[in-house]
């Protein structure tokens, strides 16, 4: 990260997770060619409350202007420095299965300074395949590619596989994994590993969903705030 980090300026982890969507936000107000935005017009495109962005941004500084708002190309640059995203990132993929060829030939990376610079992957039959501008190579190639300045892995490999992958990721010297196997895997300490479990998130979509249709049968409210009510009472009554 730069010098001007986010874990250098000691800004709190759920913090630094909604710069994203700030960030996200303020590159759709800049092609609709947007110059300053208020915290509330913020918050509401990135779903949050204006006194939460707020807070945030002041782990920042002080970048906005009382009565006008922010400018939004100052904010979404002071954004990206500490998110570290003002020069490249390279990016190693291992696992050239549906979701590893997906994930190479996503222009969206690229866009945010994430290069992907290699594809990995341990079955013979699948080295030497043409995915998108790159050709898969084998894993043992991994310890030239961390010398040579990749510093994040993502791991596309089955559920099975997931710590080996790993396991070599952090024997290359990569400290930063992006994990899209559906397991959790172990790291040493100062290793920083984020998981992206797609389908813990289609369960918890289908848990809402099921209270949707729960409380359209019952004609109770869906938040649950009834069932709450009568929870406490309960609980008084006790």
């Amino acid at each position: 990260m730069s010098v001007e980090s986010a874990a250098e300026r000691g800004i709190p982890d759920a913090a630094v997770a909604r710069l994203p969507g700030y960030l996200r936000a303020l590159d759709t107000m800049t092609a609709s060619g947007i110059a300053s935005v208020s915290s509330e017009e913020l918050a509401v495109e990135a779903g949050v409350s204006s006194a939460k962005l707020r807070k945030d941004l002041s782990h920042l500084g002080s970048y906005g202007v009382r009565g006008v708002g922010y400018d939004v190309s100052h904010l979404r640059y002071e954004i990206s420095r500490a998110l570290g995203l003002t020069h490249d990132w390279p990016v190693v993929i291992v696992g050239m299965g549906n979701l590893g060829r997906a994930l190479a030939q996503y222009g969206g990376f690229e866009q945010q300074g994430f290069s992907v610079v290699a594809l990995l992957d341990h079955d013979p039959e699948v080295v030497g395949q043409r995915v998108g501008d790159l050709v898969v190579q084998p894993m043992t190639v991994l310890p030239a590619l961390t010398g040579s300045g990749v510093v994040i892995g993502v791991i596309a490999a089955p559920a099975q596989a997931a710590q080996d992958v790993a396991d070599a990721l952090v024997g290359a010297g990569i400290g930063s994994i992006l994990n899209f196997a559906p397991s959790a895997v172990n790291v040493p300490d100062g290793v920083q590993v984020r998981r992206v479990d797609l389908a813990s998130e289609l369960q918890i979509l289908a848990y809402h969903e099921q209270r949707r249709v729960e409380s359209a049968e019952s004609g109770a409210p869906a938040d649950g705030t009834a069932a709450s009510a009568s929870a406490r009472t309960v609980g008084v009554a006790r």
